[in-house]
């Protein structure tokens, strides 16, 4: 589950893999998917030579040059590589056939009134993360609490449109499921809610509230039911995102099979170069699609601890098929995608003491800005960060007694109000930093943009700006970095921009006050 960024506390996958796909080309007779890139201004000679490969074009993504083949051909890889931009298999997994508790109960009216006066919501005590970055009823809430016309997209395992303090600003219109046929308002594992509820909970006097607690969430789900996050779902989520006009889009993941994509390394076979290649190409033609309509991109930097522009080994890819990972050297030319994809704004995660979280990735070329991410190593449980949860996910993985109480070493708060209860959750990751900054993100747009495709538009090289001109510009240690216990972490550069922190903590009452 490492494609899903949480540290330390990963939610259970539901049940299985259906079927199975090898890496490699498939046998004679054995019908395969293909992702083929085709190479820019070459469609026609592309199509004609995926034909004359034995491939049937059965999907296209018009927006970025990539079609969808399928062959018998078990040398189709190799016949068609040298006329195309770039050729992976795609990889298929099955969904289970229904999820525990998927039809929970619409919310009442009365919990779904307008918002109460402007008050602290229930949790807000809870939310160290919150006031961290002045997000808060007497700070950026009062002044700039987001705009419904924004539309903040989050690419996830889904969202559960139905938990109270989701509903209200869940645009179920625009919301797609990518990968099956669940509604789009569902979320067989809890991360893209938790997600979701950081960026913009609503201020209803339930729970807790988001960075941007007035902006329009939408569910771009991607994750197969266990979890996995493939190129061709991915890539169609991202250049819908831009098709439509998503302002502001989270990635709280990378694209598997790899951890890290290598597009020349002697450890892997020529397939496997082939197939990281076409990941980097593919995904960087979807992201540059996005963000030429308008898209902010925001990305987490993943969670294992690693300087990203000295990375040394790589022990988790490939992660599919199951038993396929081996050690491998890895060098800086090796990239963690779309975290270090270009126009990607690369989010390192801090605990409540302001200290980079041990697990969080980092690196003085890749590390953008930094965000509450929780850390338990500064202060236990209630050091990570609270978002809203599904209950249903809550009893798969054991975390509630018969009765819906949370059981006594559960992570996990339950807030009951109008005859009925609802569930938050602790986690941490850079997967919970990232949609800090994609909130704040959207507090801009909110303020700055004008009308757009969707509702408002705002430049993401503009909102970028801001975003780094309203941080708080933070500094590494005085010793040079931090020694944590079983590492130590080096961290370079200035107060301005450095490993660590970015150009800063990202600040919401600075997003929502300067011009």
């Amino acid at each position: 589950m490492g494609r899903l960024l949480i540290a330390g506390a990963v939610s259970a996958a539901l049940i299985a893999v259906a079927s199975v796909v090898p890496a490699g080309d498939t046998t004679s007779g054995m019908t395969a998917e293909y992702v083929v890139l085709l190479a820019d201004g070459r469609r026609t000679e592309g199509l004609a030579a995926i034909d004359r490969a034995g491939g049937v074009v059965v999907g296209e993504n018009s927006e970025i040059g990539v079609v969808l083949v399928e062959s018998a051909d078990a040398g189709f890889s190799a016949a068609v590589s040298p006329q195309v931009a770039g050729v992976t298999r795609n990889t298929v997994v099955g969904r289970t056939a229904a999820a525990a508790g998927r039809a929970e109960a619409e919310p009442t009216s009365a919990a779904m009134a307008a918002p109460a006066p402007l008050k602290a919501e229930p949790l807000a005590g809870r939310q160290w993360d919150m006031k961290m970055i002045g997000a808060t009823v007497d700070g950026s809430y009062k002044r700039a609490p987001g705009s419904k016309k924004v539309l903040v997209g989050v690419i996830d395992s889904g969202i559960d449109g139905k938990h109270p303090d989701i509903a209200p600003n869940f645009n179920r219109a625009l919301s797609r499921n990518f990968v099956d046929s669940d509604p789009v308002d569902f979320d067989g594992d809890g991360h893209g809610t938790h997600v979701a509820s950081v960026i913009g909970s609503p201020l209803n006097g339930l729970g807790m509230a988001g960075v941007a607690p007035n902006v329009s969430l939408v569910n771009l789900r991607v994750a197969t039911d266990d979890g996995f996050f493939f190129l061709k779902p991915t890539l169609d989520a991202i250049t819908y995102a831009g098709r439509v006009g998503i302002d502001v889009l989270n990635m709280s993941f990378y694209i598997d099979p790899w951890l890290f994509n290598c597009p020349n390394n002697p450890a892997d076979s020529a397939a496997e170069r082939a197939q990281q290649r076409t990941i980097i190409s593919a995904t960087q033609r979807a992201l540059d699609y996005a963000r030429s309509r308008g898209v902010t991109l925001i990305a987490a930097l993943g969670n294992e601890g690693v300087d990203l522009g000295r990375p040394t080994v790589d022990t988790a890819s490939p992660n599919f098929p199951e038993g396929s990972a081996k050690e491998r050297k890895i060098n800086n030319s090796c990239v963690s995608v779309p975290a270090e994809s270009k126009g990607v704004v690369a989010v390192s995660s801090v605990g409540p003491l302001k200290r980079k979280a041990e697990y969080s990735n980092y690196g003085i070329e890749q590390t953008d800005i930094s965000a509450p991410g929780g850390d338990a190593g500064q202060g236990g449980t209630r050091a990570r960060v609270l978002g809203a949860a599904p209950e249903a996910v809550l009893r798969k993985n054991g975390l509630l007694n018969e009765d819906g109480s949370p059981k006594a070493d559960a992570p996990v708060v339950r807030e009951c109000q109008l005859g009925r209860c609802y569930y938050y959750q602790y986690l941490q990751g850079t997967s919970m930093a990232a949609p800090h900054v994609a909130g704040v993100a959207a507090i801009i747009v909110s303020r700055f943009g004008r009308p757009g495709l969707g509702g408002l538009a705002l430049s993401p090289s503009t909102t970028e700006a801001k975003l780094y001109a309203t941080a708080t510009p933070t500094g590494c240690p005085s010793s040079g970095g931090t020694r944590y216990a079983d590492a130590n972490h080096s961290c370079t550069g200035t107060k301005a921009r450095n490993g660590f922190y970015g150009r800063g903590i990202v600040n919401a009452l600075n997003a929502a006050t300067r011009g």
